[in-house]
């Protein structure tokens, strides 16, 4: 896999995710997601589920899967914030963002969304991006329908007893598919 040189955009470094980064990068997704740190943003998902979002091995795998990158975002040399992408044909896959929780609601994630649509088109000339989203997430559905994603009403169910996913605290948990498509000349640099 080619690691693209690090590019800097409003005050950030963004660039490829490697080995090194594998301990900061699980601690910051666990941070936006899951457990008591999680609750002080508003992406936590505590109140649903509980136990790991992720770890040092799934992190390490999509690093080394081919076709696919994780974005790092850094300020002042610190990693603030992350998101996967997976070439998936005419679109690209957007997964595992995360922005640390003490650092959400400034604009840092329609940032980082901004530069994933950018290196999406640029570099792999996709046409759209695709994401899941649980579809309870109201508010984060509403966040990203302001970026530009639309709902697909396209469900699939939530992996009940895979642990990977954690310990659901519902019954009623599925995945929405959220799709964007990218129009002629778009720039990717809607801060709406």
């Amino acid at each position: 896999m080619e690691i693209a040189p690090p590019r800097t955009t409003h005050r950030l470094t963004f660039r490829d995710a490697a080995e090194d980064d594998v301990p900061a990068l699980v601690e910051l997704v666990e941070s936006a997601y899951r457990g008591e740190s999680s609750r002080t943003g508003w992406t936590s998902e505590a109140h649903m589920l509980e136990g790991r979002r992720t770890n040092d091995a799934e992190v390490r795998e999509i690093i080394a899967t081919p076709g696919g990158r994780l974005l790092v975002a850094e300020r002042d040399g610190a990693i603030v914030a992350c998101c996967q992408l997976e070439h998936r044909g005419d679109a690209a896959y957007f997964g595992m963002f995360s922005v640390r929780p003490g650092q959400q609601g400034v604009g840092l994630g329609k940032t980082v969304i901004a530069e994933a649509e950018r290196v999406a088109r640029e570099e792999w000339g996709v046409t759209g991006m695709q994401m899941t989203v649980i579809s309870l997430r109201a508010e984060l559905i509403a966040f990203y329908e302001r970026r530009g994603y639309a709902r697909t009403g396209r469900m699939s169910p939530f992996p009940y007893g895979d642990e990977r996913f954690g310990t659901p605290l519902r019954d009623d948990l599925e995945f929405e598919l959220l799709v964007k498509e990218f129009g002629a000349g778009e720039s990717g640099n809607d801060m709406r």
